[in-house]
């Protein structure tokens, strides 16, 4: 969601729900996505809002050591994110671990209290504690559990239940569990792609839940949390019926009804309740994003095929508590077999001689952390042919970020003084953040333009008002486009406070001249091809290098999941058939390898 859509309600909605415990507006993917999609800065953000609603708490998502990223960051660059977290304005830091590791969450739940804010950790759900045949996440795991977050320090605990899978009674039983076992608040948190959302908080609610999370009710259901609207009349009657004003429930919902219609174009998600979550376990925010990725991939028409192999790959892994950046793993290795036809069997079978997705090999590297009960011992060898793994916290073996180094290198590129907000986005996000400074040393700050104009742009003859700052705006009009020029520009003809100018723009909307490229040969170990759709990235040899068996030769990406592309055996580099940059199709011919004894 863009700044300038949440700017314009967020006031009201603070003035007109002010026993709110929180709004959770922070954190997570909305970090990199303002960056990357939105060319947005996500620390102005939070400021802004900030600045127009100091009644409520802010509450972020933190993803412990892998904090608003996908990997596991250096113990310097949590803390100091936290603290500058904190100062911008969050007050309640919702902490998790995507494999429900505490080891992982200390040093953030330390860093959390030393900045003076609230340290709430979450028990990430999975599983089903009404099934006996599912013993691994029982209702004694979540009480030990529970006991061990309050040891550590948790102000609040959280229940994240981030697919759905929380059924009505056994929100009943949990939460009852829970309120006699430890001593904290206990803030339940889930999706409603079951449907079963409004009916599973109202029996946490009779088990004294303390704090539930609601979406207002024209972007709530499915895939997003269950309705504020919808749980005030659920409860009506009851003694802890929320104390909310509902008619100011409805005027915030009638305005993001309006909103939403300017992101249809993105909207991927489910159109009504499925209680199939119970099967596949997917997560209600990777849901339309895996979806998304697989349309990319043209694996549209194998979605529900994805679906079963996401299950399967989750059992394959050992059943997995399935958040991010874990439920990113088991996305990848979904689409990875789909798109190369593997079944199971081929994993076990024919595992040393593939490339599996970069995420896959971290997380059974341990860079992500240690699952509970361990590894799958022959998938892991497998996947990792013969490295050893991590048995230790990442953070612990990482050296501390040089923030120094970073001031240094970001002050070359900025035109303005870097701030510590500029190094921590660059420490967790170098890329995405050095292409934001590029686009906006180009484009200016977008933030103000209004949602339909930085999406579709402006029709013929339309006009638009911009506000730059305060007392300052700009009135737009859209004149013209010529035709094409030689070279695949176009004039653009257009007014700016009544008078004409006109820019130069590239026309994106040529297509370049493609060519077939050759198929690796499968039979030929020497071929080796794309395991995916995507683009070259990078490429570590050159034509007549000497390779080892398992040495990197070159990466490839689709959709933010990264392949690296090893070397079956000691050899010589005959030839290579991409540069960096060329998009690629799955089996295209990367590179071809002789052994060393036939160079």
């Amino acid at each position: 969601m863009r700044t300038h859509d949440m700017l314009n309600i967020i006031a009201p909605t603070a003035h007109a729900l002010p026993n709110l415990f929180s709004m959770e507006m922070w954190g997570g993917a909305t970090f990199d996505v303002a960056y990357r999609f939105l060319n947005e800065d996500p620390w102005k953000r939070l400021e802004a809002l900030r600045a127009q609603a100091p009644n409520i708490l802010f509450q972020m998502l933190f993803r412990a050591s892998n904090a608003v990223g996908y990997t596991s960051y250096p113990d310097n660059v949590i803390r100091a994110f936290v603290a500058q977290a904190a100062a911008s304005g969050i007050d309640v830091f919702r902490i998790f671990d995507s494999l429900n590791w505490l080891d992982a969450m200390i040093v953030s739940i330390d860093a959390v209290r030393q900045s003076g804010k609230v340290a709430e950790v979450a028990l990430c759900y999975a599983g089903d504690i009404l099934d006996p045949s599912r013993s691994k996440y029982d209702l004694k795991y979540y009480v030990n559990m529970a006991k061990e977050v309050e040891q550590a320090g948790a102000h609040i605990l959280a229940i994240k239940d981030m697919a759905g899978l929380l059924k009505p009674e056994a929100a009943y039983r949990l939460v009852s569990a829970l309120k006699e076992a430890i001593d904290l608040p206990i803030h339940l948190h889930m999706h409603d792609t079951s449907g079963n959302g409004i009916y599973a908080y109202a029996r946490a609610v009779d088990a004294g839940v303390d704090i539930v999370d609601t979406a207002i009710s024209s972007l709530a259901g499915m895939s997003s949390q269950p309705s504020s609207n919808s749980l005030y009349y659920a409860l009506q009657g009851h003694d802890r019926q929320p104390h909310v004003n509902i008619d100011s429930l409805n005027k915030l919902s009638h305005y993001w009804e309006d909103v939403r219609t300017h992101y249809k174009d993105f909207e991927s998600s489910l159109l009504f309740p499925n209680p199939e979550v119970y099967h596949h376990e997917m997560p209600g925010g990777q849901y339309s994003n895996l979806r998304q990725q697989a349309k990319s991939l043209g694996l549209e028409s194998q979605w529900d095929r994805i679906k079963e192999v996401y299950r399967q790959v989750n059992d394959m892994f050992g059943d997995l508590i399935k958040v991010t950046p874990s439920s990113k793993i088991v996305g990848d290795m979904a689409l990875f077999m789909v798109e190369n036809n593997l079944t199971e069997d081929d994993i076990y079978k024919t595992g040393d001689s593939l490339d599996f997705p970069n995420s896959v090999v971290e997380f059974f590297s341990g860079k992500i952390g240690q699952p509970y009960q361990g590894f799958p011992q022959e998938l892991q060898r497998i996947i990792l042919k013969g490295k050893a793994p991590l048995t230790k916290r990442p953070g612990e073996l990482l050296e501390d970020t040089n923030f120094d180094q970073i001031r240094n290198k970001l002050s070359g590129v900025l035109t303005r003084p870097v701030t510590e907000k500029d190094v921590l986005a660059y420490s967790l996000y170098p890329k995405v953040f050095l292409d934001w400074v590029k686009l906006t040393a180009i484009y200016g700050d977008v933030s103000m333009l209004d949602t339909p104009t930085f999406f579709h742009g402006l029709l013929p003859r339309e006009e638009l008002q911009v506000d730059i700052e305060e007392g300052k705006t700009l009135v737009i009009k859209f004149i013209s486009i010529e035709e094409p020029l030689p070279d695949g520009t176009r004039i653009v003809n257009f007014e700016l406070n009544g008078l004409p100018r006109e820019v130069i723009v590239k026309d994106r909307s040529f297509k370049a001249i493609t060519t077939t490229k050759i198929k690796a040969e499968r039979d030929n170990p020497g071929q080796l091809g794309a395991s995916m759709t995507g683009k070259v990235v990078k490429i570590m040899v050159k034509k007549g290098d000497s390779v080892k068996k398992g040495e990197y030769l070159l990466v490839t990406e689709a959709m933010k999941m990264e392949t690296t592309i090893q070397s079956p055996f000691d050899g010589v580099v005959k030839e290579l058939y991409v540069m960096p940059q060329d998009s690629v199709e799955t089996g295209d011919l990367l590179i071809e390898l002789v052994k060393a004894a036939e160079a």
